[in-house]
């Protein structure tokens, strides 16, 4: 099987089930900024490959669950109306999200001001997968009729890699650094 089809030479590309759509269409731009999403948390994951911490099993196969999920989440996304949808998101996997966040937030030092992003380059790579999720939080919105559970999701999800970029900051060593207060 070639990987290059040329079908998408003017501008257009397949919805799941085959549906030829411009590749600008809100649905394209949303699940395009799910995968957007997914390979930064790819790279931020990379970026931690030589470091060592307790806890770096279990954060990794937490992130592998979150990467499936999010690719369900776009070929959701990716499902024209009125089709069946093959893979989908749960609330068990929001209640995921909420139970990692809790766990990681109660073991790092209360926020007492904004911080920047930044840090390990593997916590400033989180960060930056949190605004990608905004803004396919943003896009999904805008498409109207979305699954709320995808929304929640995308929502739980952009707080949960702040959370993120905390933890491995944390564990690392990093001290966070907080807007410049006159």
């Amino acid at each position: 099987m070639k990987l290059y089809t040329k079908t998408g030479d003017k501008g257009t590309t397949s919805l799941i089930y085959g549906e030829r759509v411009p590749k600008n269409d809100l649905k394209v731009e949303a699940y395009g900024t799910c995968d957007e999403a997914n390979s930064t948390i790819g790279v931020a994951l990379s970026l931690l490959m030589n470091q060592d911490f307790e806890g770096k099993e279990s954060l990794e196969s937490t992130f592998h669950k979150i990467q499936t999920t999010l690719f369900h989440v776009g070929a959701e996304l990716a499902t024209p109306k009125g089709k069946e949808v093959k893979w989908t998101v749960s609330n068990d996997d929001i209640e995921e999200l909420e139970k990692k966040i809790d766990e990681w937030d109660a073991s790092l030092p209360s926020l007492t001001n904004f911080i920047l992003p930044g840090g390990h380059p593997s916590g400033a790579t989180f960060h930056v997968a949190r605004t990608v999720v905004r803004r396919a939080e943003r896009c999904a919105v805008e498409i109207g009729d979305v699954n709320p559970l995808v929304l929640s999701y995308l929502n739980r999800l952009s707080d949960f890699l702040f959370v993120a970029a905390r933890y491995v900051n944390f564990k690392l060593g990093i001290k966070e650094k907080t807007l410049h207060q006159d």
